[in-house]
């Protein structure tokens, strides 16, 4: 009963986390978009310490439930590991845990989170691997099947469904993706959790606590037979069956054990004296068996608080038959990142590019960067579209407050960037034809059109940008038809302001 409870919770926040990067439409993020904030490191990064004490307090009553019940990467590993017990059952054994590969990693991801500025942490974060994987391999599937059901559905007369484009939002993160993807689906096929207790800094700091926690499997020594059978179908591989042990810095609770058991021998239960031992029989340095003692847990965990309070291809456009050229990005001395972000240093500082703003962002500004110095972060840009004033989708779904919650009224008085004129690429200069879509359809009015010559009011009108009231929506540079560079662009500002 406690095995099918878990995988129906599991399943639950798997398939609702999973909808939050595939749902194109935006409906899903409404319900459950409190699925992403309960993460352990985007509730970290922005500092909502219920949701991170919470965390603690149940891992300190049941265990690492965390990793097989809330975390989407856990799970995904489940669901492989699950596939390679139907090629091979009983696959797994026992093996000592890797403490110095656990310190190592833990280590290296305080150090880039303490770094700023810098998002390799994110590389190794569960739940931003996950996304990832979710927004750059999982999402184009979802699409392509839409696109084909759109297809049918309009040749049978309903317009019920409509075909969205299909686009690579980042050529790094893509790549990163795939990678994830491979390596964490084969490890979990032929070792189960190996990544959880051995990688990943999360499954760490929680092991670290699940030890002392209130509920744990327990081997009754007068009921075992010796089978093995919880050794062999223990995916975290944390069961010394010859000594009638149980690792639970690596145990996930999953449950497993006890079905696997026919004589009844493991129990979930309480024990009484359980902080003391987890410490028993074991030397002074080896206090903890993920190798952290209780004042290094302390300083690893005051490192964590320390880090958390630092500050496809390109869409062809059409006009009737003729197909233009595209549009290639400008280059930009200072990358723009949405409203609510506040500037580019807290972006960098604070997110942990799970990309669950680029899914959702209706109007394809935002993409994933690939740059080192914010890796794999959003960024915007503007040749697919503009960032509409009315939209906030982005600041809605960001679980960890990179992208604070705005409204449409704020979103409009807040300066992103602002417009550039670039006097060789204007069209009324280059070929003498009138032009003003910049002017046109600026939705603050920044935007005149003025003579180019002074005094001569019959000269081709160009573009003149008042950057007080520029907002940097980038409204300009996706609908100047100039090719494949925009006469007008948009340049980020390190820091917003309000007009």
């Amino acid at each position: 009963m406690l095995r099918k409870i878990r995988i129906t919770l599991a399943t639950v926040f798997f398939l609702g986390i999973l909808l939050l990067f595939l749902d194109f439409t935006g409906v899903t993020h409404v319900y459950l978009r409190w699925m992403a904030s309960v993460q352990f490191i985007p509730a970290l990064l922005a500092h909502n310490l219920i949701i991170v004490i919470g965390l603690v307090l149940l891992t300190l009553l049941f265990g690492r439930v965390y990793c097989s019940v809330i975390c989407p990467l856990g799970i995904f590993q489940d669901i492989f590991g699950w596939m390679g017990k139907k090629a091979k059952r009983n696959r797994y054994k026992y093996s000592p845990a890797r403490k110095w590969l656990r310190r190592i990693m833990l280590v290296v991801f305080i150090i880039l989170l303490l770094l700023g500025g810098c998002s390799l942490f994110a590389l190794l974060a569960p739940y931003s691997a996950f996304g990832r994987m979710a927004e750059n391999l999982f999402a184009p599937v979802v699409l392509w099947l839409n696109n084909l059901l759109a297809v049918w559905s309009q040749k049978a007369g309903n317009y019920a469904f409509y075909p969205r484009e299909i686009w690579i939002k980042g050529i790094g993160a893509f790549v990163v993706a795939c990678v994830t993807f491979v390596a964490l689906g084969f490890l979990a096929w032929r070792n189960g959790r190996t990544y959880c207790n051995t990688i990943c800094p999360v499954g760490t700091i929680l092991g670290g606590i699940s030890q002392f926690s209130w509920f744990k499997p327990v081997i009754d020594t007068t009921k075992c037979n010796g089978c093995r059978s919880c050794e062999r179908n223990c995916k975290a591989s944390c069961i010394d069956s010859k000594n009638h042990a149980v690792d639970y810095t690596r145990c996930v609770v999953c449950f497993d054990c006890i079905e696997k058991c026919k004589q009844g021998a493991i129990s979930y239960r309480h024990t009484k004296g359980a902080f003391k031992q987890a410490f028993a029989n074991q030397k002074p340095e080896e206090a903890l068996s993920n190798g952290m003692s209780r004042r290094s847990f302390l300083t690893v965990t005051g490192a964590f608080a320390l880090a958390a309070t630092a500050e496809a291809k390109e869409k062809k456009l059409r006009r009737g038959l003729a197909a233009i050229e595209d549009k290639k990005e400008p280059v930009r001395h200072t990358p723009i990142v949405p409203a609510g972000a506040l500037g580019f240093k807290h972006l960098t500082d604070h997110c942990t590019a799970c990309g669950l703003c680029i899914a959702a962002c209706p109007n394809k500004v935002l993409r994933a960067s690939d740059k080192l110095g914010n890796f794999l972060q959003p960024v915007m840009s503007y040749e697919q579209g503009y960032c509409r004033p009315e939209c906030t989708k982005c600041a809605d779904v960001c679980p960890n407050n990179a992208i604070r919650p705005i409204t449409r009224e704020e979103k409009s008085s807040v300066q992103i960037g602002h417009a550039v004129w670039v006097r060789e690429n204007c069209i009324p200069l280059v070929n003498g034809n009138s032009c003003g879509n910049c002017a046109r359809h600026c939705p603050s009015g920044a935007i005149t059109m003025v003579p180019s010559v002074e005094g001569e009011p019959s000269s081709p009108k160009i573009p003149a940008v008042n950057e007080e009231r520029c907002i940097g929506c980038g409204a300009c540079e996706y609908l100047c038809p100039a090719r494949p560079f925009s006469a007008i662009y948009v340049e980020g500002h390190e820091h917003h302001k309000e007009i």
